[in-house]
């Protein structure tokens, strides 16, 4: 994030940049004089918590949590923030891009094209509208409420949700008939799509029930958590041919890889799509990502009130970081 080092440096504060991966006591070294912590993937630990004396605030730029041991943060007093909102018109719109591609078969279509330069109308290459289907959405948080929006205003889609902890007004706002039980969600859908954070409740929630309910002709699309999701179930399901297909943005072990990962077998079939991690990164989400770090940065080492804009209670509930928010 080059616009925010560069403004920190300006401001006068000294920086030490780390490589992602570095090892918890070389981080726990060099936070010993550290009053800010940003960081996007690489774990913040107790240790590396309690290593650091002069410690004021920890940013994540980005949404996921995680990574943070956030108890420990807590019991010394130190905010955590996140940046929410920096990119969910950005990753719902890879939701859709990513369900369109798998109605439109655009992997096996484009793989034949490039192997044999064009392909006839087949059986093998029909694809689907998603006009008239049914979207089961996961989570009708900030993310999955504009999926929601955009598969009904935009494609007109029937939109179903499963999220237990939202309230009716936010059904009726988004436009979503609820559902209580996630496995009558994934019977009823055509698509099911996951935006729930993951937590101690969320980890493993799309499992081998939820896989078994889904029809034979549905697809499953994830842009949240790979920890949401049984990935091994889903795999099983994939390869027995129990649903249609997936579209994937996340995984529990990143970086995904053709060999030596558990879900290299992925890469090799037509009716999945894998993606990088990357359906928040554009160049609208980046500005706004970098804009509202350095805000937050600031804010800390000013010793200015934090601004807490996330729902998730681990950080809304902060006391030391508790003020109003927009």
């Amino acid at each position: 994030m080059p616009h925010v080092d560069s403004s920190l440096r300006a401001a006068g504060h000294e920086l030490v940049v780390l490589p992602d991966g570095v090892a918890e006591s070389a981080l726990a070294d060099a936070a010993r004089e550290a009053e800010l912590i940003l960081m996007c993937y690489t774990p913040i630990t107790k240790r590396v918590i309690d290593a650091a004396p002069r410690l004021k605030g920890i940013v994540k730029y980005g949404v996921g949590i995680d990574a943070i041991d956030i108890g420990a943060a807590k019991a010394r007093g130190i905010p955590v923030v996140n940046v929410p909102e920096y990119a969910e018109e950005t990753v719902a719109e890879g939701a859709m891009t990513l369900m369109l591609a798998l109605a439109k078969k655009l992997k096996p279509i484009q793989r034949a094209m490039d192997g044999e330069g064009w392909a006839w109308p087949e059986p093998k290459w029909m694809g689907l509208d998603l006009s008239g289907k049914t979207l089961g959405v996961i989570g009708l948080g900030r993310i999955g409420s504009k999926v929601a929006r955009m598969a009904s205003k935009g494609f007109r889609m029937r939109v179903l949700g499963y999220s237990p902890h939202s309230d009716a007004a936010r059904f009726a706002d988004a436009g979503v008939e609820r559902r209580d039980d996630l496995a009558s969600l994934a019977a009823e859908s055509d698509f099911l799509s996951v935006h729930c954070v993951l937590n101690d409740e969320t980890r493993g929630l799309v499992g081998e029930r939820v896989l078994g309910a889904m029809k034979p002709g549905a697809f499953l699309i994830n842009v949240s958590r790979g920890a949401i999701v049984d990935e091994l179930a889903l795999l099983r399901a994939l390869q027995e041919k129990r649903i249609a297909g997936a579209a994937l943005d996340v995984y529990s072990r990143e970086p995904l890889a053709k060999s030596g990962h558990p879900l290299s077998a992925l890469y090799a079939m037509d009716n999945v799509i894998v993606f990088p991690h990357l359906t928040f990164f554009t160049r609208e989400a980046m500005q706004r990502l970098e804009d509202e770090t350095l805000e937050r940065c600031r804010e800390i080492l000013e010793g200015k009130p934090v601004l807490v804009k996330s729902d998730d209670p681990r950080l809304s509930q902060q006391r030391s970081a508790r003020y109003p928010r927009r």
